[in-house]
């Protein structure tokens, strides 16, 4: 697919409409919540889930299966449909459940249309904040209010002047030996450093109110969404090594390219 059409891109734009009607009854309100069974590096590790989350996908799934049904799909919550014709969304209906369940709004739904692995369409829903960060064919915007904005990095001269985003620090020492020393690196040479986000601190990334975001232990429907995102609005993502971030593993997302240069160098130092 060398560019997505436009009925593709309102399919997109209609399956972000059908998971955020089933997220927003389940936002700050009375919610059970269940662990998985999940556990790095041989140890258990907490890892929520809610009937937003496993709604929110099947609803997805069920419309995609309907309307386009030779395209494949992998979900966080119920796993992977291979499709006929290349095609593959990715989805992680609630990408931080623990700020969901603790009723703040760092959370969102990812959604993203991979060709032959290869990422080209990618979205940020935040349905409770009525924020749509959305990506494709080499653009990306913020859909919110009835308006559409263009989404742009800003420029950061070095890692002294950045202001550095992560979601937690007990992911670190899960990556495996070294990660938390790695990161302290980075972190000792930042202006600021500001815990938390999960996804939507990348949507800060792309308005351009932070420069670099250093995170372990993501999954490909962690990740997929946000590649088109931040590369279309001029930042670069890619893993601990500078490689593509692939399915999982250290990600590094900076708005400028010589930020990412000198956060790389320390993290391999």
């Amino acid at each position: 697919m060398s560019k997505v059409d436009a009925a593709t891109i309102a399919f997109a734009h209609h399956l972000a409409d059908v998971s955020g009607a089933v997220i927003r009854p389940y936002f700050r309100a009375p919610i059970d919540v269940t662990a998985k069974a999940a556990m790095i590096n041989g140890k258990p590790v907490f890892d929520p889930v809610t009937e937003a989350d496993k709604g929110a996908e099947r609803a997805i799934r069920a419309v995609i299966e309907a309307q386009r049904p030779d395209d494949g799909i992998l979900g966080e919550e119920y796993g992977e449909k291979t499709g006929k014709n290349g095609l593959r969304w990715v989805l992680d209906p609630v990408d931080g459940t623990r700020a969901f369940i603790n009723g703040r709004h760092e959370w969102g739904t990812l959604i993203s249309l991979e060709d032959n692995g290869v990422p080209v369409l990618g979205m940020i829903d935040q349905p409770w904040l009525g924020e749509r960060f959305f990506s494709v064919n080499g653009a990306s915007a913020l859909h919110e209010k009835g308006k559409t904005s263009p989404l742009k990095v800003r420029p950061c001269a070095g890692l002294s002047d950045a202001l550095l985003c992560a979601t937690t620090p007990e992911s670190f020492p899960k990556l495996g030996p070294g990660a938390w020393e790695a990161f302290g690196r980075v972190d000792d040479a930042v202006k600021l450093t500001r815990w938390g986000g999960d996804c939507y601190i990348f949507a800060t990334l792309v308005m351009g109110f932070c420069d670099l975001i250093v995170e372990s232990l993501s999954k490909r429907w962690d990740i997929s969404a946000l590649i088109p995102l931040v590369e279309a609005a001029g930042g670069v993502i890619t893993d601990w090594k500078g490689n593509e971030p692939g399915d999982g593993g250290g990600v590094v997302a900076a708005g400028d390219k010589r930020v990412h240069a000198a956060a790389l160098e320390l993290l391999n130092a």
